[in-house]
């Protein structure tokens, strides 16, 4: 009996682990300063969720961090992937303690690249992205400048992709509310130019309201957002 309730304790304690844990991904030849409330620049750090052979790289958005993508990160690792939501090396805090995303375009490219790259390196088999606004940027930079095969389906919430839509590998989704705004005006039109240059097989889907990016989650369209994701990862 008390064999049977050890082993209970152990499964348990053993999908707690899987459901996450914490990891630090090294960044090759990297250096300089660190600021006060900045990670470290030559790492990033990530929770890593679930196991399975296909895999999700989550890149957030400028005010957001890597802990803000636990409600998705548990679905996605629900359903069977392993599930790697990271920190850029330019995040810092805000004196209000909130989350600010200062890394420059192409260090954030650099961190998504290495983050999808750990997954493989651990035996993750086939890699997907999902970056919402500043990290769908970097997701759609480090899609470019991946190896054929390396990231096979991206997602890119309210952003355009980057600035090279017409290099972008593999299959592609784009979502985005119908009234999202910046300060500039709506982003509706640039995330259109951009998806009308980017390489099929490729997918716009347009929701209701104004939620940007990862906001879409909290939404009323939170559910179609995430339905659309899973059928993207799972359909062929």
């Amino acid at each position: 009996m008390r064999i049977g309730c050890i082993g209970v304790v152990l499964a348990l304690l053993s999908n707690v682990m899987l459901a996450q844990r914490a990891v630090t991904i090294p960044l090759p030849n990297q250096g300089g300063q660190i600021r006060a409330g900045q990670i470290r620049a030559d790492q990033i750090r990530a929770d890593l969720y679930g196991s399975g052979t296909r895999g999700i790289v989550l890149a957030h958005g400028g005010r957001f961090n890597k802990q803000s993508w636990a409600a998705q990160a548990h679905v996605f690792s629900d359903a069977g992937f392993t599930v790697l939501a990271i920190d850029f090396r330019g995040d810092r805090l805000n004196p209000d303690g909130s989350p600010s995303a200062e890394g420059s375009n192409a260090d954030n490219a650099a961190d998504v690249l290495a983050a999808v790259r750990y997954l493989h390196r651990i035996g993750v088999m086939h890699v997907y992205a999902i970056g919402g606004s500043l990290g769908g940027d970097a997701v759609g930079e480090a899609d470019v400048q991946s190896n054929p095969g390396e990231m096979e389906r991206v997602v890119f919430l309210g952003s355009e992709g980057g600035d090279y839509p017409e290099k972008l590998k593999g299959r592609k989704l784009f979502i985005v509310a119908h009234n999202d705004e910046s300060g500039s005006g709506p982003r509706l039109p640039g995330i259109k130019d951009h998806f009308a240059r980017v390489p099929e097989p490729k997918k716009l889907v347009i929701v209701d309201g104004s939620a940007h990016a990862q906001f879409l989650f909290t939404s009323d369209q939170g559910p179609q957002v995430m339905h659309e994701i899973l059928a993207f990862f799972t359909g062929r």
